[in-house]
């Protein structure tokens, strides 16, 4: 039985991911349209987010961050993000959760709805809050407050929130919830190991009927994240 009284997700390296050519074409746009090029790792970097360091990328590369932003969302065609996108098979349960249920995510809304469309899983959740300069960006926990408000539940319910980042972490413990952490790349290519109330390689760890908490090692040659980054733009 679930134990737990509501539940909010990211999507993007969560429930969802997006084939590398499409990233990589995203990319190329963008090299056009700025006069600069990025390398393979950058791009990693700049997708996930890896250990918050997207806008140390580009100030490292005295790239403006508010214009490499603005012509990120211009680029992407929303029916051709949603076409390289796939879900996770250990993302399928979240459908039969049958608690309050709602998405936060980076992702703008013109690209989260074709996703949702195109998998057809807009009805997973009950609400879907999707952050922007005016709601707030992660891990400001504005957005949750949104999305919890939006469910009428407070974090006395038992309520966690599932993400793949460490501005994930942070805006769940911002908002007084429970953090999970998955892993979806790795600690080597990380290059850190995020800290959570819970911490799992799968989804399946935390479903409702398997054991919550499966644990991962904390290599010594990474360094471990304890305080989130501040928010930045996705």
């Amino acid at each position: 039985m679930d134990s737990h009284g509501f539940w909010l997700f990211d999507l993007d390296g969560t429930l969802v991911d997006v084939d590398w050519s499409h990233v990589r074409a995203v990319f190329d746009e963008i090299d056009n349209r700025l006069g600069r090029s990025f390398t393979d790792r950058e791009i990693a970097l700049l997708w996930h987010g890896f250990a918050g360091e997207r806008n140390t990328v580009l100030e490292s590369r005295d790239i403006d961050v508010e214009r490499f932003w603005n012509v990120f969302h211009d680029v992407e065609d929303p029916q051709q993000r949603a076409a390289a996108t796939y879900l996770y098979e250990d993302a399928e349960w979240v459908g039969s959760i049958e608690r309050p249920v709602g998405l936060v995510t980076h992702c703008q809304s013109h690209l989260t709805d074709a996703v949702l469309d195109r998998l057809d899983i807009r009805d997973w959740f009950d609400v879907v809050i999707c952050c922007d300069d005016e709601i707030g960006w992660k891990p400001n926990p504005a957005p949750i407050h949104l999305a919890m408000s939006s469910l009428g539940v407070q974090p006395p319910q038992g309520g966690l929130y599932v993400g793949d980042g460490p501005h994930d972490v942070g805006a769940a413990w911002n908002a007084g919830l429970d953090a999970v952490h998955v892993e979806r790349h790795g600690h080597d290519q990380r290059g850190a190991c995020v800290r959570a109330d819970r911490r799992c390689r799968s989804l399946t760890e935390i479903a409702p009927e398997t054991t919550v908490g499966i644990g991962c090692e904390l290599p010594r040659s990474v360094e471990t994240i304890q305080t989130p980054p501040v928010p930045e733009r996705v």
